[in-house]
């Protein structure tokens, strides 16, 4: 006997939250590579800023979508708070880095790309049957 299970397709709201942690962490893994750049060109601190003002934005767009996939999507609220910590360290870690507090500026982007990635195997993650 076959078993045939359906696997609703993801609401536009869920399409748009998976974009946007797609975007988010590939600002993240820039971001990485801008730091780089900080060492080695006479540009890079500008665009290490300006990449991290993106992120930001990005970060915000990220947390407006999660909190659409929850309301009115109908979906789970669980992505709200990784989406919220995640703007939130990344403020934190732009404020430490204009005070050029790189003892806590470095580790804290690295926390913020794991979570990042966290995040985006969450929202790819296939939901069960319906």
């Amino acid at each position: 006997m076959t078993v045939h299970q359906h696997v609703a397709a993801p609401s536009w709201t869920m399409q748009a939250l998976r974009a946007a942690v797609v975007l988010h962490v590939a600002a993240l893994l820039f971001q990485a590579v801008t730091a780089g750049m900080l060492l080695s060109s006479p540009g890079g601190r500008a665009l290490h800023m300006t990449s991290g003002i993106a992120l930001v934005v990005i970060g915000l767009l990220h947390l407006v979508m999660a909190i659409l996939v929850w309301r009115p999507g109908g979906g789970p609220a669980r992505f709200i708070v990784t989406a919220a910590l995640l703007l939130v360290f990344t403020i934190v870690a732009a404020i430490l880095g204009e005070l050029g507090i790189k003892t806590l500026h470095l580790p804290l982007g690295v926390l913020l790309f794991g979570g990042g990635v966290m995040q985006l195997n969450r929202v790819l993650a296939r939901p069960g049957p319906a």
